[in-house]
């Protein structure tokens, strides 16, 4: 086998129980990290060691994604103006976070012959909240409904980015002022605050010899 020492310089082809020696002589694992090689590569090494090193490379890779969701926020084309704040305000939230938005239309009775009504609405709300979001699918209409859909301007790393930067700010904030009392508000978008993080196969090990 070729072996590699514990830093990583070259020792050489040597025979299984020359390694299986220095190993011992080390006090370290001997491991195979090349086992279609000619001839196979091992390593002198701490076997566990590099386990938790891998484990919290992992960790923090995947801290660093993050799955883009798809929420859907349902309209009447007759909506009132105080529910259409309302869900905009819901719409408004969802981009921030960086997720899509699946908005629908839904069309009752003799509404159904008014496809002109939804269709202004969904043309409304984009221009409403086009600073933080875009049309990524057309509006169109679905059997009785009207369905568009609204892309985020911002990553969803980035959005979870900011808000465990905002999070962080007011814990901190919190702290150097124990006695005042959080605003109504920002306790409200605290904790609206996702964070997903998506599941993902583990890397390959090397096998210990």
């Amino acid at each position: 086998m070729r072996l590699v020492g514990p830093s990583g310089e070259q020792v050489g082809i040597v025979p299984l129980a020359k390694a299986l020696e220095l190993a011992q002589e080390y006090d370290l694992d001997l491991v195979e990290v090349a086992a279609n090689a000619r001839p196979p590569v091992c390593k002198l090494m701490d076997y566990g060691k590099f386990k938790y090193e891998s484990a919290m490379k992992a960790r923090e890779a995947r801290k660093n994604q993050a799955h883009t969701v798809i929420k859907e926020m349902k309209l009447r084309p007759k909506i009132d103006p105080h529910d259409y704040d309302t869900k905009k305000g819901h719409v408004v939230r969802f981009l921030k976070q960086g997720d899509k938005v699946k908005i629908t239309i839904m069309f009752r009775g003799r509404e159904q012959s008014r496809p002109e009504l939804g269709y202004r609405l969904l043309q409304r709300l984009a221009e409403d909240v086009q600073d933080l979001g875009f049309v990524e699918s057309n509006p169109k209409q679905d059997g009785r409904n009207m369905i568009m859909v609204l892309g985020p301007h911002k990553k969803k790393t980035e959005a979870m980015a900011e808000a465990r930067q905002a999070q962080e700010a007011r814990k901190a904030e919190a702290k150097a002022n124990p006695g005042k009392s959080q605003n109504p508000a920002e306790a409200e978008a605290e904790a609206a605050e996702v964070d997903e993080v998506p599941s993902e196969a583990p890397a390959e090990e090397p096998a210990e010899a």
